[in-house]
């Protein structure tokens, strides 16, 4: 089983080639819907994974419900680096399943170096690594993007004081969620 998040995200990366055949087989969308999303791909206004949206939305919805089909496109909207969604508490605790997870200490966590923090917790292997993606504009702290290798955590930073969703890239959306205890 996965959770409704999970579960979208999976449709929702289907490839090109195996879009159509699966909106036939797993959605009660007609043949002529389907037909006339197929055509659309064809197009050069097409809007890359619109059709993986609409199969991912189906299924979801069929799977899980309406609710898990909501609970699955908050998370995709607030998980999205560079997303305007403010991230709350419950949308993060709601996919911490379905990410990397790391536990540190509050006191280890605030005014450290984004960059020590990024290692530490998985992100990234290499304190190397962070800062080649800082400079290529890749590395994201709850969705911002971070333009500077000396950014030190801040109160702020830490969601409801207790977590913190750091991402790497856009399209390989490596994430890693900072569980942070109070010791």
């Amino acid at each position: 089983m996965l959770s409704p998040y999970k579960f979208y995200q999976y449709f929702f990366s289907v490839p090109d080639v195996d879009v159509v055949r699966f909106l036939k087989i797993l959605t009660f969308l007609s043949l002529e819907e389907i037909q006339e999303l197929e055509e659309d791909m064809k197009k050069p206004s097409y809007v890359p994974n619109s059709v993986q949206r609409r199969l991912a939305e189906e299924v979801t919805r069929f799977v899980h419900g309406k609710e898990g089909l909501a609970e699955a496109l908050k998370a995709t909207e607030a998980l999205k680096p560079g997303a305007e969604a403010d991230l709350d508490l419950e949308t993060i605790e709601g996919i911490a399943k379905d990410v990397p997870s790391y536990c540190m200490p509050y006191k280890q966590v605030l005014n450290s170096s984004l960059v020590d923090i990024s290692v530490a917790s998985g992100l990234l292997g290499s304190k190397s690594a962070v800062r080649r993606l800082v400079k290529q504009g890749g590395l994201y702290l709850n969705n911002k993007r971070i333009d500077c290798e000396d950014k030190k955590i801040e109160e702020i930073d830490i969601v409801h004081g207790k977590l913190l969703l750091l991402s790497a890239g856009k399209k390989n959306k490596m994430r890693s969620l900072l569980h942070i205890t109070p010791a």
